[in-house]
């Protein structure tokens, strides 16, 4: 959820710091740090509440230089977002750490150090890692060893950096359950969280491995693996450039990320589809000895990604007849699933480092399925590496906390997977046939739908002074609802729910009234007409309809019922295509009611904590 950032080079590394949590400041921004071993091998630290912009003026006031640093930018989930529990914590100006996760037994020890002397000075369970790493420094430990006796008394999730006045000039690194990566320069090492945050100085990296903890310098990096045990871990070349994570010309990430949507979906169909056909290699070397057995499909996802994995079940089932559940990460090793056999777990993640879903993926190994594929956005990520068979998405890097263009790529990975599956329990070559076509007509359809943007826009006026609203879909367009709603409430802090539009009079009917806009999607499918009926039992409460359907559906707009015409679709793709004009909805009304929409309150990109 946090970001971590840390460099060990000759020149000053203040500014690459500062930079580095800047692109990372999607995964936190309730405050933001920054320590250095200055030219008197003292640790100097500023700290501030707020986005890294508060953490630069207050560097202006006292400037900070160094050649080994840290720095940290917070998404806070122990203590309330204040100076006191930013990072980077200190412990007797000796010692000094960063961490992303969750220490579960930090009660335990706080307990243990306050009666050995230590001062508890923050709410957060950060602080005591960094008296537990002094108190074996204390002892004659060096640094690597004070970290390693550390991280083995600790219980939970990690990534750290830690530096000392014991060494300068090294920087010592761990990881457990949080991702962690080494840049590499030369004459220079660096330490991320994210590739993101280290693109304008390196394109060098490593992935270090659960369990890893690492001595940095300027010239070396030795890894060390749970056993303590010294290993090499490859050396990836990232293709991305620092230019991939500007916003351009744009007002705001997100509204780039929706208009990138044509170029993403494009990328992600690449190389995956010839002569009408899905080509199941796309999907690993091992795709024909996993699929072949599959009979169930499970699919275990957060957020938007179990939106997405939603709109999946009604297409295994149509298309590939194939028995298809779906699940939120965060219950399923909690409710103790029984799994069918010949199961496929399938696990979506835009970051592959979330939490619950890696945890899930975890327990469902430990109840025997047949095999488990990650949709996926980031190559490196902890969910690529566990999984035996791997779907990338492609879409690129995505700063915008609210999930946009990796949604509608893990909807068309998802569709393939279908595709790939559903050939396997009798779907004809015609119908495979008539989905790559669609697939491959969507990039121009989302482009269809983008030009409706101005239109979209000034729809989103009439929400200026409304505080709730209501989301209607059926069938497969019932996720897209959903996920419409989530969008809203995001970014622009609108209460706003989905429901599947044939249960409105069991209950949400009592809502609608003239200051509850209804937004309804109705494309001209088999399941119009009784949408129709829905949208009649709003019009007679007196409801405002916002109705995305197509000319062809026959609606009309008309007194309290607004219509944004979506060129003809077809319908397996169809929620794709519907998608993009909500994101546009939900964007426009967020810019209208003057909130921060790339980084909504409370809420941070990657979700690396339970």
């Amino acid at each position: 959820m946090c970001g971590i950032v840390g460099a060990v080079a000759e020149r000053d590394v203040v500014p690459i710091m500062i930079e580095g949590l800047k692109r990372l400041e999607y995964r936190g921004y309730d405050s933001a740090g920054v320590v250095v071993l200055d030219r008197d091998n003292t640790l100097e630290r500023v700290r501030a509440v707020g986005k890294i912009s508060a953490l630069e003026q207050a560097l202006q006031q006292k400037p900070l230089h160094g050649g080994t640093g840290i720095g940290h930018t917070r998404w806070a989930t122990h203590g309330a977002p204040k100076e006191a529990n930013a990072h980077p914590h200190i412990s007797r100006n000796m010692v000094a750490v960063v961490h992303n996760g969750i220490i579960e037994n930090h009660d335990e020890l706080r307990e243990q150090q306050v009666k050995k002397g230590y001062e508890i000075t923050s709410d957060t369970d950060t602080e005591v890692i960094v008296h537990q790493v002094h108190s074996h420094l204390v002892t004659g430990a060096n640094l690597l060893e004070a970290v390693q006796k550390t991280i083995a008394e600790l219980h939970g999730a990690y990534a750290l950096g830690v530096v000392s006045i014991t060494e300068p000039g090294r920087l010592v690194v761990a990881r457990r359950g949080s991702p962690l990566i080494i840049g590499i320069g030369i004459g220079e090492r660096f330490v991320a969280s994210d590739v993101n945050a280290l693109l304008p100085v390196t394109q060098q990296f490593i992935m270090l491995e659960e369990g890893d903890v690492a001595a940095l310098t300027r010239d070396t990096h030795v890894i060390y693996d749970q056993h303590s045990n010294v290993v090499e871990r490859p050396v990836y070349t990232s293709e991305l450039t620092a230019s991939a994570v500007e916003r351009g010309e744009y007002r705001h990430f997100m509204l780039k990320e929706i208009f990138e949507q044509v170029r993403a979906i494009s990328e992600t169909l690449e190389g995956r589809i010839s002569k009408h056909r899905v080509l199941e290699g796309a999907f690993g070397p091992r795709a024909r000895e996993v699929l072949d057995k599959i009979e169930h499909v499970h699919i275990i996802a957060c957020g938007t990604s179990y939106h997405s994995g939603m709109i999946a079940r009604y297409w295994f089932e149509a298309l590939a007849r194939i028995p298809c559940t779906v699940e939120v990460a965060s219950e399923f090793r909690y409710r103790h699933p029984v799994m069918q056999p010949n199961t496929l777990v399938v696990t979506i993640s835009q970051s592959g480092e979330t939490a619950d879903t890696l945890a899930a993926l975890r327990e469902a190994r430990n109840l025997g399925f047949a095999g488990s594929l990650a949709i996926c956005n980031v190559p490196e990520s902890s969910l690529v590496r566990e999984s035996d068979l791997v779907l990338m998405t492609r879409a690129g890097p995505e700063i915008g906390v609210a999930s946009t263009k990796a949604f509608t790529t893990q909807l068309v990975a998802l569709l393939l997977l279908v595709t790939v599956l559903g050939r396997r329990h009798g779907m004809s070559e015609e119908t495979e046939q008539s989905i790559v076509n669609q697939l491959i007509q969507l990039p121009g359809r989302i482009e269809s739908v983008l030009s409706l943007n101005p239109q979209i826009e000034q729809l989103s006026q009439m929400f200026a002074d409304k505080h709730h609203a209501l989301f209607l879909g059926r069938g497969t367009q019932y996720p897209v609802a959903m996920e419409g709603a989530l969008k809203l409430k995001e970014i622009s802090y609108i209460h706003a729910e989905a429901y599947p539009a044939g249960e409105l009079k069991h209950g949400p009917l009592a809502l609608v009234d003239a200051e509850m806009p209804v937004i309804a999607v109705a494309p001209n499918n088999e399941l119009l007409e009784k949408v129709k009926s829905n949208l009649q039992e709003v019009r007679a409460r007196g409801g405002h309809l916002i109705v995305f359907t197509d000319a062809g559906a026959g609606i009309r707009a008309s007194n309290g019922i607004d219509i944004v015409d979506v060129a003809p679709t077809d319908d397996t793709v169809a929620p794709i295509v519907y998608t993009v004009p909500l994101q546009l909805l939900a964007y426009h009304v967020a810019v209208l009611k003057g909130t921060d929409v790339d980084q909504p309150r409370n809420l941070a990109k990657s979700v690396t904590v339970e």
